[in-house]
């Protein structure tokens, strides 16, 4: 399916109001779709409130297997009584981006999940932003080098690229040069078209930088040149959870966070798979970024997804919400919730509210059972003025290797 300066937020007294109940300056007349925050959203409760009213949200290009949205959509929906949907799951970043601007307003996503490869597309120099800004109870936390100082995007998860790979395979990929090799042939693909999908761009570059190009992240010709090998050997086939769990894909980069949800699917259908990181560079990307579509059709939801996706609570999963808990003034029920940035955090997805969770002791462990290798070289994350440089490089190339 991927950062600019640090603007103060609210004083700690608003923060709370948001949190706790309802300002008095909240008790005015409220246009969610215009809230850019919490008290401008009426506080809690009545974000809550609203939401519940509206009983839908859409998302898009979110599969229930990637960095633990499955059991997150799970709980937001029976905690708030709304029906999440999902447009086209395993859509690209470019996707996102080309339905918030062609598709009808029924069609409009309320929130995106976007790689950095397309996020300079949400705020055009000189054209109306395609997201609307808004920032969370806990915007300070994010890294100012993570966010738009306005609110129109911001980081919120990171990944590693790690190998997967089919068991039955005779033998076991270790690095990206190996892809490269006659064992390999047939067996190798890629999670999309590195144009447009972020995880397909991020693993051009993890081959980049185990096949040499380690120095300088803004030139992938040298994952080129694997990809280009490995291709001419047979075509690539595309690694994504159903081919995987079909068995048509046995080898390939893929994200970390994933692992949790495709390993156990897999199995189920009667397939063993295994993620690994590199034993020699593992690429840690930068973070994947939210953003609330400025065509939203249901803007409380928009608002309060991204409250819950940007909550560091250690609270209740889906199984644990009782009948009694819906019924809670939604300050409350919120509070009670386990936050997004911890089921990231569980998922092995590197949540970008880590660094002042750790301080604050909310970070749950994470659930991932594979380890970066001792003598590994952790790599990245490249700066946004990378990825560009090296995307360009990938759209002259890529169609005809």
């Amino acid at each position: 399916m991927i950062k600019k300066s640090l603007v103060a937020v609210a004083s700690t007294s608003l923060i709370l109001s948001g949190v706790l109940g309802v300002s008095s300056t909240a008790q005015a007349a409220v246009n969610i779709c215009q809230a850019k925050n919490i008290t401008e959203a009426g506080g809690m409760d009545k974000l809550v409130a609203a939401a519940k009213k509206e009983g839908r949200i859409n998302l898009i290009t979110l599969p229930r297997d990637w960095a633990n949205y499955g059991p997150m959509m799970d709980a937001y929906e029976k905690a708030f009584g709304v029906r999440i949907t999902v447009d086209n799951p395993d859509g690209s970043s470019q996707y996102e981006i080309d339905t918030m601007k062609n598709a009808p307003k029924s069609k409009q996503p309320d929130s995106i999940d976007i790689g950095p490869l397309v996020v300079t597309q949400l705020t055009p120099p000189g054209a109306k932003p395609l997201s609307a800004p808004y920032k969370v109870i806990n915007w300070n936390d994010i890294p100012a080098a993570a966010k738009d100082s306005n609110g129109y995007w911001y980081g919120n998860y990171g990944g590693k690229l790690a190998i997967v790979y089919n068991t039955a395979l005779t033998t076991v990929p270790t690095k990206a040069t190996d892809f490269t090799k006659p064992d390999f042939k047939g067996v190798i693909g890629i999670t999309g078209d590195p144009t447009s999908s972020n995880q397909a761009f991020m693993s051009v570059l993890a081959a980049s930088i185990g096949n040499g190009g380690q120095g300088n992240l803004a030139d992938v010709s040298k994952g080129l040149e694997v990809y280009k090998a490995a291709k001419a050997q047979a075509p690539l086939v595309k690694v994504n959870s159903a081919n995987l769990v079909s068995g048509a894909a046995k080898v390939g980069f893929m994200w970390d966070f994933n692992a949790l949800g495709i390993v156990p699917a897999a199995k189920a259908a009667g397939l063993n798979l295994k993620f690994a990181y590199p034993t020699d560079y593992v690429l840690q990307a930068p973070p994947y970024i939210n953003a609330i579509n400025a065509k939203s059709p249901n803007c409380a939801n928009a608002r309060l997804w991204q409250e819950f996706l940007y909550s560091q609570n250690k609270g209740k999963v889906a199984a644990e919400i009782t009948a009694a808990d819906i019924k809670l003034p939604g300050s409350k029920l919120f509070a009670m919730l386990q936050g997004g940035q911890n089921y990231f955090q569980q998922s092995g997805a590197d949540p970008i509210m880590s660094a002042a969770m750790k301080k604050k002791g909310l970070l749950l462990p994470s659930l991932l059972d594979f380890e970066v290798p001792a003598g590994a070289k952790i790599v990245g994350p490249p700066k946004i003025s990378d990825v560009l440089s090296a995307r360009e490089q990938i759209i002259a190339a890529w169609a005809s290797l």
